[in-house]
Parts: structure tokens; sequence; C-alpha cells
């Protein structure tokens, strides 16, 4: 069975467009805020990021050792943060691929990641029960 994200026009309960990622599939989803791009948390350990007019795939971020639970992007949508089983975080460069950053500090699977409104900060919860808030003033 091939994995498959089905994008849909939801007034016209239209189907737009058909994203193919590799098997086993996604974990979750993330719209760019301005809605042109999507970005896929692959149980393959990646992330890519799609492009909504064309069904591109534009990116595949590499760098997580178990599967990728969640992505969110930045409000900017220049950055995109990803969280894994592997208990790491990573920050992109949502354009360009190139890992800005790995926060390393839970101790069990990553469930959740989400950048605060500014974008200055990023919060990530683990099944170890901690929620970590991280500044990123320090980003490469």
């Amino acid at each position: 069975m091939d994995a498959e994200i089905k994008v849909w026009d939801a007034e016209k309960g239209q189907e737009l467009l058909t994203l193919k990622p590799p098997e086993p599939g996604t974990a979750e989803l993330g719209f760019s805020p301005d809605g042109k791009r999507l970005a896929s948390a692959g149980l393959d350990n990646t992330v890519r990021v799609w492009d909504l007019k064309s069904g591109q795939e534009l990116l595949v971020l590499k760098g997580h050792t178990d599967r990728v639970c969640c992505v969110c992007f930045s409000p900017d949508g220049k950055r995109l943060a990803s969280a894994s089983w592997d208990t790491t975080v990573r920050v992109w460069d949502a354009e360009k691929g190139r890992e800005l950053l790995t926060l390393k500090g839970h101790t069990d699977r990553l469930r959740s990641v989400c950048f605060s409104p500014e974008g200055k900060r990023l919060a990530s919860a683990s099944n170890d029960k901690t929620v970590k808030v991280w500044s990123l003033d320090k980003e490469k």
C-alpha cells in the first residue's frame, strides 16, 4: 500500500493534490504561515517539505535517527522545527534545508514541538513527562 497525503478544498469537498511520501508513511503535517508549503514528519526519520501548488517535494531533511513525530514552521516561515523519537529537536532553514540547531535534553521520545508567536523560543514536550522551552538566540 502506498503512503499518500491528500490535500482537499474544504469548501468544495474536492481533492486538489496527492503527495506521495515514501513508506512507511507520515506522523504529522504542518503548513507554512503563507500556506504555500507543507511539511511532513516522516516515519522514515526524515522531514519533507512540499510545494502545495505543484505537489513537488522541495526538500528532504535528514538528521534524525528515529521516526519524526511532529513539525512546526516558525511564524515567519523561514525555519522549521522537527521533533523525534530520537529525543532531539532540530531546527532547519526551511528554504535551503540546512540544519541550524540540534536541541538535546529530553530523555524519552518527543511528542510535540511549537514556536512561540515571535519565533524566539521553541517548546517541546516528551514522554519523559517534561516540557522544555528553548531560547533560539544562539542559533548558528
